[in-house]
């Protein structure tokens, strides 16, 4: 394995993830930076940052997935953009393994790094739910879920069987959290749309289920604001189940911990997140969640002190609430601290840098929530202030259309919602998306026709 020195002798700053945080971070510290005075090189699976609250309208044909993307390189000039993996860091080396997307892994050098490498899907050993199910967090998911969807619909419509066309047409949604709920609201909102316009199908054939494990959904707004959630749901028609757990769904038969037991078609599974798992191929101290362990200035600490070099924030790691309102002491998992955190991250690395010590704290009081339930339907809470409905459902556009990193995805989500308006939301499924050489490959197999015989 070769090991990647920096040829041009300048310090390099290793940004391992390339979302929100990453690419902020980055961003600042390319605007920042003197010439020549540092190496920025970030590591990314994708070449591009997904805009995570966006995923459900992608789901739901309200944003073109490209939209909700944001390519690095492009945005990352004078930056080395690397699409790979971190596979393991030797911090006390100064190196981690990278495994890029195509060729041989190789060792890169570092004198700083920053872990932003965000968060993946919490699951749990449920019979079935590795099969079966498919989660929200990335934008490939998002399509597939709406193409998948929606080619249901179309199949359903052409099933005489009561019991086959109900399987096909029942969706459900395991958590209960914000990606569940806006998920959930949103493909029940595009599949109403979508029924309407089959002859063969009632809006009685579509069931939508939504299994929370606690006793409310989203924890992140106020009991009333939760229960009108709940409330909204039913009179859409969606079955919730609070204190339900999902217990099996092998073969898509899904049994449910109150006893109930149906076939559903579709599962989706948003009951939580952990922290990415590369943190665990590391010699960086990390907490029994597997997150980063932190200070409030962002420098990673173990029990003998600062760590130096090494920087951590956002959902792989536990940063200290200092407002004293995060659940446990930390700030929750979210975008809303992940834009705040990369100005700080940015600043004290830079300070580091040039030998400075006096660094930023991270301090941010949650200025509330804001959550899209559907086409002119919403809830938001902002500090005291509450609503709901079509105002709730502007303030949501109007908060996440504003803070999507960079003007150009900013104008490109707004025409998107614009021409939905004016054109109606399109529900064209694209199919095969998974296999695309399946129609190449039966046209090659297929045998050719018989040669016609000359008339004597």
């Amino acid at each position: 394995m070769a090991l990647i020195r920096n040829s041009t002798l300048r310090p390099r700053i290793l940004i391992v993830g390339g979302g929100y945080l990453g690419l902020t971070t980055a961003r600042l510290l390319l605007k920042q930076l003197g010439r020549g005075e540092a190496t920025v090189t970030v590591v990314d699976p994708n070449p591009y940052m997904t805009y995570q609250p966006f995923l459900p309208e992608v789901a739901a044909g309200s944003i073109e997935p490209r939209h909700a993307v944001v390519p690095l390189r492009r945005n990352l000039p004078g930056a080395e953009v690397i699409t790979g993996k971190v596979t393991s860091i030797k911090h006390a080396d100064r190196s981690a393994v990278i495994e890029p997307e195509t060729g041989e892994a190789f060792e890169l050098d570092y004198d700083h790094i920053v872990l932003a490498a965000g968060s993946v899907a919490r699951t749990l050993p449920i019979p079935g739910l590795e099969e079966e199910a498919i989660g929200l967090k990335r934008i490939e998911e998002a399509v597939a879920l709406r193409d998948h969807v929606l080619s249901r619909v179309a199949e359903a419509s052409l099933v005489e069987d009561d019991e086959e066309r109900r399987r096909l047409l029942t969706i459900v949604f395991v958590g209960g959290g914000f990606a569940g709920i806006e998920g959930l609201a949103e493909l029940e909102d595009m599949v109403r749309d979508a029924i309407a316009q089959y002859d063969t199908l009632t809006q009685s054939d579509v069931r939508f289920v939504l299994v929370e494990g606690m006793a409310r959904v989203m924890p992140e707004v106020g009991e009333a604001q939760a229960r009108w959630v709940v409330e909204d749901l039913r009179r859409r028609g969606v079955d919730v189940y609070l204190e339900t757990f999902l217990q099996d769904c092998t073969g898509k038969h899904v049994k449910l911990s109150n006893g109930e037991e149906f076939d559903a078609d579709t599962i989706v599974w948003t009951a939580g997140v952990k922290a990415n798992p590369v943190l665990i191929d590391s010699d960086l101290p990390i907490d029994e969640r597997g997150r980063l362990t932190v200070r409030a200035d962002l420098q990673v600490e173990d029990e003998n002190g600062v760590v130096e070099g090494a920087w951590g924030a956002g959902d792989n790691a536990a940063v200290p609430d200092l407002t004293g309102g995060g659940v446990g002491g930390f700030c929750v998992p979210n975008a809303q601290h992940a834009v705040r955190q990369a100005p700080v991250l940015a600043a004290n690395v830079l300070k580091a840098l040039r030998g400075g010590t006096d660094f930023q704290q991270y301090f941010h009081k949650t200025i509330g929530s804001v959550a899209g339930l559907g086409l002119y339907q919403g809830v938001s809470q902002i500090g005291d202030f509450e609503a709901r409905g079509v105002l709730a459902w502007l303030m949501h556009r109007g908060y996440h259309g504003a803070a999507i990193p960079t003007l150009d995805r900013k104008k490109r989500v707004f025409a998107n919602w614009i021409i939905s308006a004016i054109l109606g939301r399109d529900l064209t499924p694209l199919k095969d998306l998974d296999v695309p050489r399946k129609n190449f490959v039966e046209a090659a197999q297929s045998k050719p026709a018989p040669k016609k015989e000359k008339a004597s």
